[in-house]
This record gives C-alpha cells, sequence and structure tokens, in this order.
C-alpha cells in the first residue's frame, strides 16, 4: 500500500501520477472501511481524494497553509499529515476529530465545523503575513454548497483587496448537504457547462483571477492547474468540479443522504443502527398536515432539511411551501420575519449550534419587531451533537434573554404539538421551542400557553421543590423519586415551560412549606434559565441550587459523564437536596 508509506506530505511529493491515482484509490478504500464503523462526513471526502493528494504535492504545508471549510473534506487533507493510522487502525479510529483541529497538527490552522468561514479566516492569514512580510501561500478549500453563506460572499467580496496571494479553491460538486439553492448556482452550472469561459462569471466580477478544472478526480489536470497559481500574486479562484460520494455506488446514488452517514454495511450500504420515529420525522408529518389546510403554513430550512424530516419526496409534494434558502441562517430569520410580517405562518427549523450564526437577526429583525414566527431549536442538549464546534447547549442563554421572544421548553412529543398549535395560532409573539430528545410520551397537555410565564405543578410537595427544564424533566422526576424514598418527604416537582420568564406568584408561593429550590436545565448555567429563579430568591431565606453544565468548550463526550461531572445523576441531585434541608 502508498498509504501505509506516507507520514508527511514530503512522501507524496515523491509519487508518479499512477502512483497517485493509486493512493486515491486507497484512500477512499480507507474512509469507506472507517466510515461503515464509526460513522462520519462520507460524500464530501470520497469526492476530493485527489485534490488534496494534488494541493499536498504543489504546495509546501505547513509553511504554506491550508484552510477547510467546514471541515468536511478534511479526511484525507488528515491522511497525508501523519494521521494515516486513525483511518487504518480501528484502535485509533477516535484519535482525530471528524474536523480541522489545531490541537492535532500544525498542518491544521484551526478548529472548524460551521461553513462559510475558510475565506474570510484565509483572508485573516493572507494580511498577517502580508504585515510580517512573509511570503507563502494561502490556500482556502470551500464547496460550493457553503458558498450560499453569507460570510462566504463577504470574504470573497474583499478578497481582491488584499491584491496578495490568495488561492481559494471552490470544489463544486453540484450539492450542498441536499441540493443547492440560490442564483449564485445558476453560474456555477453556467460555468460548468461552458468549460469556465462563459462571460457571466461570479467570481471574475468580484475582481478576483479565475482558473477552471473541469476534471476534479483527475490528479494531472490538477497539478497542472495547482502549479499555475502557486506563489501567485493576487487572489484566485480555481474552480475544480468534482464527484461527490466518488468510489462508493450508494454514496453516488444517494448524495444527500450519504453527505454524513450512520456506520453501514458496506457491501449493502445499510445502517447498521435503524432509528424509530423522531422528533424531525414528526414535525414533518405535523407540518404537512397544517399545510394541507392551511395555504398560510410554510416551513424553512437554512441547508439542512432532515432537520424537519423533509426528505426529497416531501420537498418535491411540498415545493413552495418548504423553503430551502441554502446556508444562510440570518436570511432565513430576517425572511421569516418577513412572511409573518404579511400574514403568513413561518416555521423555522434549524440545530441549535447554527441558531447561534443569527443572533443579530433575532434580536434586530424579527424580535423587536415582534413577528409571530415559529423557530423550533433541534439538538439543543448534552445529548444532541458533542464535537466541540456543533454543541448544542449555549441556546438558552443566547436567545432566553432577547426581548419579546418566547422561549418554550418541550418535555414530550405531546407538548411539544401543543406549543406548536398554540404558536401557530397567535399572532402576538415571536416564539421559539426547544425541541425535546428521544420521543417520550405524556398526557396532552391543556395549558393555554397564551398566559405566558405560568409554570405547570406536576407534583405537589414540600420542602424541596424541584423545578426541572424540557429534557432535563425526566431527571427530575427520578429524582424525585429518589428524594421521597430517602426522606419520606414529597418534593415538588415543576414543569417551567417557559425559558424567557418566571412565575413570580408560583416562585412566591413555595416559600411556605419549601427550604429549598433545585434547577435543572440541559444547558450551559451562566446565563441560563436558573440564574433567573436563583435572583427572584436573593433577598430571601429559600435556598437555591443551580444544576446545569459548566461553561466549557467539551468535544468528543460521554453525556453520562458530563452530567456526573456536574452533579447531574438523581442520586446526586437527591444529594443536594438533603445538603441543603439539613
Amino acid at each position: 500500500m502508498y498509504l501505509e508509506k506516507i507520514n508527511s506530505p514530503a512522501d507524496v511529493k515523491k509519487l508518479s501520477s499512477d502512483e497517485m491515482r493509486a493512493l486515491a484509490e486507497e484512500m477512499r478504500a480507507a474512509l469507506i472501511k472507517k466510515l461503515s464503523i464509526h460513522g462520519g462526513h462520507c460524500g464530501p471526502n470520497l469526492g476530493m481524494a485527489e485534490a488534496i493528494i494534488a494541493l499536498h504535492y504543489v504546495f509546501n504545508s505547513p509553511v504554506d497553509k491550508f484552510v477547510f471549510d467546514v471541515s468536511h473534506q478534511s479526511y484525507c487533507h488528515k491522511m497525508l499529515t501523519g494521521r494515516k493510522d486513525a483511518f487504518l487502525d480501528k484502535a485509533k479510529y477516535d484519535d482525530v476529530t471528524g474536523y480541522s483541529c489545531q490541537q492535532e497538527s500544525p498542518h491544521d490552522f484551526f478548529t472548524i465545523g460551521h461553513t462559510s468561514t475558510s475565506v474570510s479566516l484565509a483572508c485573516g492569514l493572507a494580511k498577517g503575513r502580508d504585515l510580517l512580510g512573509g511570503k507563502e501561500n494561502i490556500v482556502a478549500i470551500i464547496g460550493d454548497g457553503s458558498l450560499s453563506g453569507g460570510e462566504a460572499l463577504e470574504g470573497l467580496d474583499f478578497a481582491p483587496e488584499l491584491n496578495s496571494n490568495l488561492i481559494i479553491v471552490v470544489n463544486d460538486n453540484g450539492m450542498s448537504i441536499a441540493e443547492n439553492h440560490g442564483g449564485l448556482y445558476e453560474n456555477l452550472r453556467l460555468l460548468r457547462e461552458t468549460g469556465g469561459r462563459a462571460e457571466c462569471n461570479l467570481f471574475r466580477a468580484m475582481g478576483l483571477d479565475y482558473i477552471f478544472v473541469e476534471d476534479g478526480n483527475d490528479v494531472d489536470q490538477l497539478i497542472a492547474a495547482f502549479s499555475g497559481v502557486k506563489d501567485s500574486e493576487k487572489p484566485v479562484v480555481v474552480h475544480i468540479v468534482t464527484e461527490k460520494g466518488r468510489g462508493y455506488a450508494p454514496a453516488v446514488k444517494d448524495k444527500e443522504s450519504w453527505h454524513w452517514h450512520m456506520p453501514f454495511d458496506i457491501k449493502t450500504g445499510e445502517t447498521k443502527f435503524q432509528g424509530g420515529e423522531d422528533y424531525s420525522d414528526l414535525t414533518a408529518k405535523y407540518l404537512m398536515a397544517k399545510m394541507d389546510t392551511d395555504p398560510a403554513v410554510c416551513a424553512i430550512t437554512s441547508g439542512t432539511p432532515a432537520v424537519m424530516g423533509f426528505w426529497k419526496e416531501r420537498r418535491e409534494k411540498y415545493a413552495g411551501r418548504f423553503i430551502d434558502v441554502g446556508i444562510a441562517e440570518e436570511h432565513a430569520v430576517a425572511m421569516a420575519s418577513g412572511i409573518a410580517a404579511n400574514g403568513g405562518k413561518p416555521v423555522y427549523g434549524v440545530y441549535s449550534s447554527f441558531i447561534q450564526r443569527t443572533y443579530d437577526q433575532l434580536q434586530q429583525d424579527l424580535c423587536i419587531n415582534s413577528n409571530p414566527v415559529t423557530i423550533l431549536t433541534y439538538a439543543a442538549s448534552v445529548w444532541g451533537m458533542s464535537d466541540v464546534t456543533h454543541l448544542g447547549i449555549f441556546d438558552i442563554p443566547l436567545m432566553s434573554n432577547i426581548p419579546n421572544l418566547v422561549y418554550l421548553a418541550a418535555t414530550s412529543y405531546e407538548s411539544f404539538i401543543a406549543m406548536l398549535d398554540w404558536s401557530l395560532s397567535q399572532r402576538e409573539h415571536p416564539v421559539a421551542i426547544r425541541v425535546p430528545g428521544g420521543v417520550v410520551h405524556a398526557e396532552k397537555p391543556t395549558k393555554d400557553y397564551g398566559i405566558l410565564n405560568k409554570y405547570e405543578i406536576f407534583q405537589q410537595g414540600s420542602d424541596v421543590a424541584i423545578i426541572a427544564l424540557g429534557t432535563f424533566f425526566g431527571i427530575g422526576m427520578q429524582a424525585a423519586e429518589l428524594i421521597e424514598k430517602r426522606t419520606g418527604v414529597k418534593p415538588t416537582l415543576i414543569d417551567p415551560v417557559y425559558i424567557t420568564g418566571i412565575d413570580s406568584e408560583l416562585l412566591e408561593s413555595l416559600k411556605a412549606a419549601h427550604k429549598a429550590v433545585i434547577t435543572l436545565e440541559d444547558g450551559i448555567l451562566d446565563g441560563g434559565f436558573g440564574e433567573k429563579i436563583a435572583r427572584f430568591y436573593g433577598d430571601s431565606d429559600m435556598k437555591v441550587a443551580n444544576l446545569g453544565l459548566k461553561k466549557e468548550f467539551l468535544d468528543r463526550y460521554d453525556p453520562n459523564e458530563v452530567l456526573r461531572a456536574n452533579g447531574l445523576t438523581p442520586e446526586q441531585i437527591a444529594d443536594t437536596a438533603e445538603r441543603l434541608t439539613k
């Protein structure tokens, strides 16, 4: 094998064209084997093997600096920069992350997991080089899907101002996670069809030099193109056309499903772990039923249609009512506000990790105007995505402190649907709903969510009141049972429902028969829900313990270990209750 002998990019430079082609196939084979066991970003990496080989053949990493957008295309880069064992040895699969990571290697300059950032970061590296009189090449590698993000266009717009070396490799495989959306993709299509010769050229219009590579899976074409722009004295785009999923038939046939994939059987492509009904699918079924009866209802996604359960067939059926704005969270929120202002009922589904990208629009375009948009926040949990770049535990401090927003925490499927029903029927508030994890069924709530900030008492007791928010309500139930078993005294258990407000009347009433209040929240404590409760009781004798997650960047963690480290197991909560009531 060639791959086994690659310990650094210097080894790549020794290979012939035929040997590099063989290396690319070995890299794909290693990728497919690891991903079949481990899961991960499949399609983007399979399509970039030759391009990564050519980049390392031509340039001199890490002196020449590579910046990978999103890092969906960085696996092959890791293989060639001293980390091949993490793809060849099962015991070492977890030695590397799924993203660019500067702690792993001097060949990685940033930890990156969010999209559309590479050109801006590369502009910064180039400016830093120029300030200090450096001469190295700066190379940004960005996929066509990432071009729909506003920051990518901001970076492209600024890049010509550098008037110095900056090489932007645009990997065009005709796909984002699902199909691309937006007018710039018509220009990419035109450039593909004309071999890069079309007069209408987005990149040239921005003042960038431009080179087209018709077959981005041909090592020789790539090497020729990269050699031609090496040491360029002004910014240039190298537009390469690749095949997403190349080398694995199921990934080529169904590019959307194989963008990121769970472990699978290599022979059949079938997923090894079959999940049941989930909130994404339940959301889609609910919204499709609503769209069938109410022409005002529409659904919005920013490049992740699966988050709301809208597979291709569903998107096609509800074309025009299901709106994919591309990887553009800012636009999604502002557009939703406009739809609501003109009588529509938009529902925007987004992963918690990505709602961070649109804070300004939440505040300025939506909440100042109090337009009745519904936002569904998914994977907002310690049980959500666990990579440091995709953490879903920061949404509560971010969103719950914006005036006019009503942020609700569902505890079950029934409460989630009831909240959706209310949000779509009212016209007074922008509403966000924190979608719980798993499918936990309960009795359908009879609550009127329009009477804001009224908590629900699930169990009336004394001495200790547990206020358990959203997904942590289940932990609260377990803790309450354990406290009663240990002490013989039934604690009060409360579902607060509202993340954005406090029930002053209920909290005041707890003073009569309770010594302590414990809050539980599935997110970081600083600036979070529990602090609102602690502030209410600040000048009283009520003892308050806020239990949640410490403010830190976790990475590839075990949720059970994190809960234990933060005192959030039922046993630890019971211990806290006993200490507070002594």
